[in-house]
């Protein structure tokens, strides 16, 4: 399963490298950009129908809203680089993966709610005003929190590489091998376990904040289209509905580069090369988010 997992990201990346070479991303991004625009419009029917009590109408505007989700991650986003680095950099459990990449998705709708129900009771804000804030502040500060974590996965795979990452534990590997002390019976300290899924659990909130700080606008379309015509709980779960829409195509992202990295790793297993090869992949997976979110963020400023 893991070798047939590694053929198919390989091909995938094969082919996204290819269409980079040509502009075929760009052609991707205005594709999906269509998309979401004809999404939008169907939308934008489904509430008016949902307004006027029309059967059916509140399963068309979730199923709409959910596509346009679908639509929004198919183009070219911040999103699924930072999940597909880090699936690709870091040996990260598939399900740990899914999850993150599900909450980040779940958490751009929960800022996307915060945003606008704030902006219209509290700053009495527009359409226009919130999506000028969210592309000139939001997205700015999001790119720079995913080149932040893209910089920290190159560092520490440059500081494996050199041999400095792993001399604590090669130091104490006699002394303090187990949670508890063989000579006076205590603990001195968390174990190498406890501390690796503390720093799993820290990466994984940088990862989902870094990510959900930059709310969708369809999302911020749809949640303000709604609470002027007084339908704003459809609005939250149309929302809700384009969050789950993205994290599908997020997911599958992850998981094709974590399967990528088992199948480049798989050949290595019992090698003394293995934890070499482990961190010059976690080198270029950095060192790629860190290049594509700068490139994001000068763009955006």
């Amino acid at each position: 399963m893991r070798i047939i997992l590694s053929l198919a990201a390989a091909a995938v990346i094969l082919l996204l490298l290819v269409l980079w070479a040509g502009g075929g991303v760009d052609a991707i991004g205005q594709w999906a950009a269509a998309q979401q625009r004809s999404f939008q419009n169907t939308i934008a029917l489904a509430l008016r129908a949902a307004r006027a009590g029309e059967s059916g109408a509140v399963v068309a505007l979730l199923g709409a809203c959910f596509a346009y989700g679908l639509a929004h991650a198919a183009g070219p986003g911040h999103g699924k680089v930072l999940i597909g680095g880090y699936g690709f950099g870091r040996a990260v459990p598939m399900l740990r993966l899914s999850v993150i990449a599900l909450l980040a998705s779940l958490g751009q709708a929960v800022t996307a709610v915060a945003l606008v129900y704030a902006g219209v009771l509290i700053l009495n804000l527009g359409r226009d005003s919130m999506i000028g804030f969210t592309e000139q502040i939001m997205a700015p500060v999001s790119y720079g929190a995913i080149a932040l974590i893209g910089l920290w996965l190159l560092w520490r795979g440059l500081r494996r590489i050199s041999g400095r990452g792993e001399t604590h534990t090669q130091d104490h590997a006699h002394d303090h091998g187990a949670e508890v002390c063989g000579h006076c019976g205590h603990a001195h300290g968390p174990s190498l376990d406890q501390v690796e899924q503390a720093g799993d659990l820290r990466t994984a909130l940088a990862l989902i904040a870094g990510i959900a700080v930059r709310p969708c606008t369809g999302a911020l379309f749809v949640l303000i289209i709604t609470w002027q015509m007084g339908i704003g709980s459809l609005g939250i779960a149309g929302a809700f509905a384009m969050a789950v829409g993205t994290a599908l195509i997020t997911i599958s992202v992850g998981l094709a580069a974590s399967g990528l990295r088992g199948g480049l790793l798989a050949g290595l297993a019992g090698s003394t090369r293995l934890a070499q090869v482990a961190s010059v992949v976690e080198t270029l997976a950095g060192a790629v988010v860190f290049a594509i979110a700068l490139t994001l963020l000068l763009r955006a400023i």
